[in-house]
Parts: structure tokens; sequence; C-alpha cells
């Protein structure tokens, strides 16, 4: 089968793993709920730095620039303080919030106080700017953590008004801008907490899933077993103290005729066991199929099927449905794929997936899928291009 990615570097096993750029090697492995975390640390802390940014080319004196460099600081070293987002030892994310809120309410204050002591009208409006810039990034950066989180914000709003509004109506109105923008911040800083909670809610719900799936193939293979061999087991004992009654009693034959009874029993349930563990070590192409797309959406993956296994030549079957199984559980235990392509065809077949990751885990079992396709006289290869990990076997149709 032709490749579909033709300019991509390849890889015949044994040979060298894929090189992958060292940022997907650091992003792949990492979880949905890791991804998440710090997606959201990121969004938050680029917030600030946006607001930050902008403030300080609003003002024209040095001084103000200053104040609201160090209050950024402090904005995100609070955020960076949450547990909720980091992974900071806890006494230390106790000091740092504690020092980014004492931080942000010196410049508030220090703001203030600037503000109502200068006559001078660049300086005050810096000073109210620099100020109100402290004020919304505690509504953003600490508010949100707190247990009676509105009643802090009023209280901000209202003190907000009282420092930075010259006269009574405009202390009112101060109060009000803050409260709705103080608001509508906190929102959105609670709202990625909450969005955190359902990541890491549904990567549990995963995990726990895939506990019951092997609890229940454990089961399931328990019951078969007990109703398989369970019945032949017990014929046997009841027939060998029966055996062994009648020997003692003298009647030989009998006895005799019961041991066979006895060893016709063993081996039939010993065929039926076999026929139980075969179901289990020999795999079927198109269960596995099946199998494979089960796996994979419980594991938050869609798996696209193009071909039919019908089309695969039937002496390379059993070898393609191992293909399936390796290259699935690869997927699942080594990147952190969505998607997943599975093509089928009567010259060959390939598993594609778009998050290549680190596969150097993977080599073992690489490794004993391509001896096992080497015996049938298949090819395998592994290549990535732009984050795409592509299995791909061909067979030896001439």
């Amino acid at each position: 089968m032709d490749s579909p990615h033709p300019r991509r570097r390849a890889e015949e096993l044994p040979l060298g793993r894929p090189r992958v750029n060292r940022v997907a090697a650091w992003w792949h492995p990492l979880s949905d709920r890791q991804r998440f975390r710090l997606y959201s640390r990121v969004a938050l802390e680029g917030a600030v730095v946006a607001v930050v940014v902008a403030m300080a080319f609003a003002v024209t004196t040095p001084w103000s620039r200053v104040l609201i460099v160090v209050a950024g600081l402090a904005g995100v070293a609070a955020i960076e303080a949450r547990p909720e987002l980091t992974d900071w030892p806890r006494a230390v994310q106790r000091r740092a919030a504690v020092v980014a809120a004492a931080v942000l309410v010196v410049v508030g204050v220090v703001s203030s106080v600037v503000a109502h002591s200068s006559s001078d009208d660049a300086v005050v409006d810096d000073a109210s700017v620099t100020g109100l810039l402290a004020v919304l990034l505690i509504a953003v950066a600490i508010v949100p953590f707190l247990r009676w989180r509105w009643y802090a914000l009023a209280v901000v709003a209202v003190l907000a008004g009282l420092a930075y509004g010259s006269s009574p109506t405009e202390a009112l109105q101060v109060a009000a801008v803050v409260a709705v923008v103080g608001a509508f911040m906190a929102t959105t800083t609670l709202l990625t907490l909450w969005s955190l909670r359902v990541v890491e809610d549904l990567e549990h719900a995963k995990s726990v899933e895939a506990e019951l799936r092997v609890a229940e193939e454990r089961l399931r293979f328990s019951r078969d077993l007990h109703d398989v061999v369970g019945r032949g087991f017990s014929a046997v004992a009841v027939k060998s103290e029966l055996a062994a009654t009648l020997t003692r009693a003298g009647e030989h034959d009998r006895a005799a005729a019961e041991m066979d009874d006895v060893k016709a029993i063993a081996v039939e349930s010993m065929e039926q066991m076999r026929a139980l563990v075969q179901g289990y070590r020999e795999v079927s192409l198109s269960a596995e199929v099946a199998g494979a797309q089960s796996l994979l959406s419980a594991a938050g993956c869609r798996l696209v099927v193009e071909g039919d296994p019908a089309t695969v030549p039937t002496a390379y079957h059993e070898a393609a449905a191992w293909v399936v199984r390796e290259g699935t559980t690869n997927i699942v235990k080594h990147s952190a794929a969505t998607t997943a392509t599975l093509t089928l065809g009567p010259e060959g077949m390939s598993l594609t997936n778009d998050a290549a990751g680190e596969v150097s885990d993977a080599r073992a079992g690489q490794r004993g899928l391509a001896e096992r396709l080497a015996e049938v006289g298949a090819r395998m290869r592994t290549s990535v291009h732009d984050d795409l990990y592509v299995l791909e076997v061909r067979w030896e149709t001439s």
C-alpha cells in the first residue's frame, strides 16, 4: 500500500525511534487534565500581563509604570500560588498568596495617597489608573478564591470609590464600575476553575470506566471458566469417589468403568478449557476492529475505519488483528490522541493517530509485532509527520 504521506520521515524497525521536537516530546505525555490546567494558568496570567502592559503604556510618569509592573507581578504570583493551578508546596503557596495580596493593597493605598495629595492632574490620573489596576487585579487573582467572595468584592468596590472618588457622586461611580468590572473578572476566573474541575472529573470517570472494564472482563472469564469446567470437575470428584468405594467393595469391573468415565470427562473438560483459553489468545480481525473502536472511544479518541476487514488477504487476517490490538494499546498508553484512522486494504494497512508523542516505551511491543509480521511475510514501518504518528504494514502479495 502506497504511503499516504510520501514526504514524511519514515522509520523501518528496528532502526532509531522517530525524532520529535522537544516541545512535542514535553506536551504529548501530559494528560488532558494537565494540559487544561496549564492552559488555564496561561490564560489567566496572560490576561493579567496584557492588561499590565496596556496600562503601563497608558500612564506617563515613571513611578506609576513601576507600580503597575509590581502590581502585575503580584497578580501573576497570586495566580501561581493557587493549589488548583500549580503544584507548589502548600506552605509556599500560602506565603506567596499573602505577599501578593499585601503588595496589591500597598500599591492601591500608595496610589490613593498620591492621587489625593498631588495638585498635578497628570499625576492624579496616573495614580488613579495605577490604583484601579491594583483593585482589578485583586478582583481577578484573589477575590475568586475567598469564601465570601462577593461580599469581599463589594467591600473592595466601596473602598475603591472612597479612595479614588473626589466627590460623593464620583465615588459612587467608581464603586459601581469596580463592582461590575470586578464581578466580570471574578466570574471569568471562577468559570475557568469550574471548567478545570469538569475536566478532572471526566478524566477520573475515564479511569474508573477502564478499571470497571477490566473487572468486568475478569468476572466474565471467571464465570465462563466456572460454567465450562465446573460441572466436569464435580463429575470427576463424584465418580472418583464412587470408583474408590466400588474398589473397596470388590466390584473391580464397575470401578474400572467408572474410572473410564472419569478419564473421558477429564479429557472433555480439558478440551473445553483449551477452547475457552484460545478464545482469549486467538484474535479475530473484525472483533479487534470493533474492540479498538470501543476502547479508543472510552479513552477519548475517535477511531475512523477506512476499508473493510474482508479486503485483507485471508492469510494475513490474524496478523492484521494483532496490528490493530498492539497499535490501539500503544495509542491508549503512549499518546494523548483524539483521532485515529485505521485503513485496511488488499495491499496493506495503516494506523494513524494525531498525537505522535514519545514511542520509546512502545518499542518492545512494536519489535514483537514486527517479528510476528515477518513470520507471515509482511513488512512494518513507523513514521512521524506534523505530529501524526503512522504505523504501516504491507502484505507480501507477489
